[in-house]
């Protein structure tokens, strides 16, 4: 993180007339928050870095956003740039383990972190007004300060594919995308488990809907909650979601019919269902060591928080399950049966490592499961990367891929401004928060 901030310093240094570097916050750890601007148009764009504490890219793909406005005077012209240039500074430092590399599956999933799910700074389960989080007041102040035409979310997804959420269509947003990733090997997600219930706007570019009434296992599965990504839109701001994937699986862009798409959801529902209750059984075991291990809040939230939403999603998947009110899943082809093979696998693999650190930390009283730990990771990340083909996509192709698609979204919203409204959509502003979590 402190190199993110050094790199934005130097860069000012040089074009200290083009570029401006400001604290607008300071983290929950006492950890700067840098907004570096570019440019010095009317109109203002706001790209926020490192949101989810596990995705990284963000940071290389904003100060990369910074040179390719400083090199083409035209796209500074009209428009200041602002880049944050990570939101949640304090999380990305617990994902120093693997940072430095060498990027194996295992060496990512041990030493993994992302917050529990109301400790991450995009989102208001309480509404705008009750956030508490400093990183969360500080990114609400500059959308207010700022109204932004266009905002961008930088997201990395570890195992999977490329895709794009929007609160607003952009026409020509799913060509874009499908050049810059074809440009640049990337492969496409036509139908990420994030968006399973989303309306398509095109080939890996989906329509995020406004929040709505749920419990907070939809909330931390649907992003079903109020967000930041909706809290500009009374400005008449479009918010862009860009996932750039770490480690690219080929299945997740093939649109072709599975020969037994039943067989699959069960096969992948029993998996969940069974590495679940085989996790919690080992947190069971560690637990009662944890009261001496400083900060295991910290690392047991998002435990419980996947530990809670594991079988429920394992059972909304199983075609051998018929409850109550649950949604019909939407066709399926080989695309979106790899992504919930891939999110399924992803739930287990987060909450082990997290565990994995944990036992760690733990000591020998926990060599048992450590062991038993090691076991399992290694497994499972076998199976990504025997059994579904994931292969590392090195960092500089991850931030020019989402830089590009970053500049595509910018150009098509900017064309935008001049016919959208500016006091928003009927029913998508903060009217439509809901507390969700307090239900």
């Amino acid at each position: 993180m402190d190199e993110l901030g050094a790199h934005a310093a130097a860069l000012v240094a040089r074009r200290p007339r083009d570029a401006r570097l400001r604290h607008v916050g300071t983290s929950r750890g006492g950890t700067p928050l840098w907004l570096l601007s570019v440019g010095h148009g009317d109109r203002h764009t706001l790209v926020v870095a490192g949101p989810h504490a596990n995705e990284p890219v963000g940071g290389a793909t904003a100060l990369r956003l910074a040179e390719r406005v400083l090199a083409d005077p035209r796209l500074g012209a009209d428009t200041t740039w602002n880049l944050l240039l990570c939101l949640d500074p304090d999380g990305a430092r617990r994902n120093e383990g693997w940072l430095s590399g060498p990027y194996t599956l295992g060496r990512y999933f041990r030493n993994f972190f992302r917050p529990g799910f109301l400790e991450q700074p995009e989102w208001l389960p309480d509404g705008a007004e009750r956030a508490a989080l400093p990183e969360t007041r500080a990114l609400l102040d500059l959308q207010d300060e700022l109204r932004p035409f266009f905002q961008c979310s930088l997201h990395g997804v570890d195992v999977g594919g490329g895709f794009v959420e929007l609160t607003h269509d952009l026409p020509g947003m799913a060509q874009r995308v499908a050049q810059c990733a074809a440009r640049l090997g990337i492969p496409r997600e036509l139908g990420p488990y994030d968006t399973l219930y989303w309306p398509t706007l095109g080939p890996a570019v989906y329509r995020i809907p406004p929040p709505r009434r749920g419990d907070l296992a939809a909330a931390i599965t649907e992003a079903a909650v109020e967000s930041t990504w909706f809290h500009p839109h009374r400005y008449g701001t479009v918010t862009a979601v860009v996932e750039a994937p770490m480690w690219g699986v080929r299945a997740v862009e093939d649109a072709s019919p599975p020969p037994d798409p039943e067989a699959v959801l069960r096969a992948v529902s029993a998996t969940l269902r069974d590495d679940t209750g085989l996790l919690a059984g080992l947190l069971d075991r560690i637990r009662p060591r944890l009261a001496a291990v400083p900060d295991a809040d910290r690392l047991l939230a998002p435990v419980d928080d996947y530990l809670l939403v594991g079988p429920g999603l394992a059972d909304s998947w199983d075609p051998d399950v018929h409850a109550a009110g649950r949604r019909p899943l939407p066709a399926l082809d080989t695309a979106r049966l790899t992504a919930l093979g891939i999110s399924g696998r992803r739930v287990a693999l987060r909450t082990a490592g997290l565990l994995h650190q944990l036992a760690r930390a733990a000591g020998r009283e926990a060599a048992g499961v450590l062991l038993e730990l090691d076991g399992l990771i290694d497994d499972w990340c076998a199976d990504y990367r025997d059994g579904y083909g994931a292969r590392w996509i090195p960092v500089a192709r991850q931030a020019e891929y989402q830089t590009r698609v970053v500049l595509a979204a910018v150009e098509l919203a900017g064309r935008e401004v001049p016919v959208r409204s500016r006091s928003g959509e009927s029913g998508w502003g903060p009217q439509a928060a809901v507390p969700m979590h307090t239900e």
